[in-house]
């Protein structure tokens, strides 16, 4: 004897499916709750790291006067022994990195860095090298040596008196 087939669709409902009785609404369960979670926090780590907003650049006041700086004023910075010829010297207080290309020449330059706002990390190999993405500027003249950034340091005024290095 043949048996006949049959199609049949049954629709289970599932505890918890949307639609069922007492489920959650659509997008109000723990997996939902978890993801949002997840992304809020990746969106403020993007936030973190510089997003595209630029305002957070010091665009300094490329060396200007004493009475552009936050509370005016000079500020002593250290000896001129302290900045090796060839490198400088990261004065992270004060944002500005103090460089000696050549003995006796002394340059400056804000330590904030042109392509995301970290201040950079250190000197060496004749470079101002910033640790967030690679860029490197140039002791001489703060120029862009190696990118991401594009745009040089702003330059800063020091003098050296008496073998003391002072942001002007």
């Amino acid at each position: 004897m043949p048996q006949e087939s049959e199609t049949r669709t049954v629709t289970a409902e599932r505890p918890g499916a949307a639609g069922a009785p007492g489920a959650p609404a659509p997008g109000n369960t723990r997996r939902g709750v978890l993801v949002g979670a997840g992304l809020a926090g990746v969106a403020g780590l993007a936030a973190a790291c510089g997003g595209g907003d630029d305002s957070s650049k010091d665009e300094g006041d490329g060396g200007g006067s004493a009475g552009s700086r936050p509370g005016g004023g000079n500020k002593a910075l250290g000896a001129s022994s302290e900045i090796p010829v060839g490198g400088g010297k990261v004065f992270e207080g004060e944002k500005v990195v103090v460089c000696q290309p050549a003995q006796g020449q002394f340059t400056a330059f804000s330590a904030i860095c042109t392509h995301r706002g970290c201040t950079v990390g250190s000197v060496s190999g004749g470079t101002i090298n910033c640790p967030c993405h690679g860029s490197k500027f140039k002791i001489t003249d703060g120029s862009v040596a190696n990118p991401p950034a594009t745009e040089p340091l702003p330059k800063k005024t020091v003098t050296v008196q008496g073998g003391q290095i002072t942001l002007t």
